[in-house]
């Protein structure tokens, strides 16, 4: 690891399925029952709040797949691997240390240990460590000279779709309307353009989620 990277102490992670809401997200700094999960959160060890956080769009896909137990044994986001202009997914990134991020994924991946080496994900730009939903850790650029970084599954929609529950979608329209401060057309826009979104939800049935 070079120096830079060995003083390197923040990370910007790049959120964009339920921990779009901060109230949620900040379960995984706090620890807490995010509301309409069946799961509590055991939390950082550091429970310092993010420095900063601010919205940010990727030109990646942004789809729904698999059966969460957090989240009604029903489908929960995903973002695929190859950037691509015609994709818009909106984010919220939070300057966070490095060691909350490992402990987020780490949450993200039920507790299992990862051996996450963050120069070699930066010079390699992706990186699998561990065969699991969120085991993929992609690195999108930098900003204000912290990386940014998130995570996602390795299969890159080549896996069948899934309807995500209303409590699952409710909690990412929040943060797409409070935290990111979008409008309700703009959601509803958003939204129902997803896979596993698509033939399952009605734009009314949407609608009726924001508030």
């Amino acid at each position: 690891m070079d120096q830079k990277l060995k003083k390197l102490e923040y990370v910007w992670y790049a959120s964009y399925g339920s921990n779009l809401n901060r109230d949620r997200f900040l379960c995984y700094i706090k620890g807490g029952k995010p509301e309409g999960s069946s799961k509590v959160e055991v939390g950082c060890k550091d429970k310092s709040l993010p420095l900063k956080e601010a919205t940010y769009k990727m030109n990646l896909p942004l789809y729904f797949a698999k059966s969460s137990v957090r989240w009604q044994k029903q489908g929960v986001a995903f973002i695929g691997l190859k950037k691509d202009g015609k994709y818009l997914t909106y984010s919220r990134k939070y300057l966070i240390t490095v060691d909350q991020f490992l402990d987020v994924v780490k949450q993200e991946n039920n507790q299992a240990e990862l051996d996450i080496d963050l120069a070699e994900l930066i010079k390699n730009g992706v990186m699998t460590y561990r065969d699991s939903w969120y085991g993929t850790l992609l690195y999108l650029g930098d900003v204000d000279g912290y990386p940014i970084v998130t995570f996602t599954a390795d299969w890159d929609l080549d896996v069948p779709f899934r309807k995500p529950s209303e409590e699952y979608l409710t909690m990412i329209i929040k943060g797409l309307r409070l935290t990111l401060e979008l409008e309700k057309d703009v959601i509803v826009d958003y939204i129902s353009s997803k896979p596993g979104v698509i033939n399952h939800y009605k734009r009314d049935a949407i609608e009726k989620l924001i508030n």
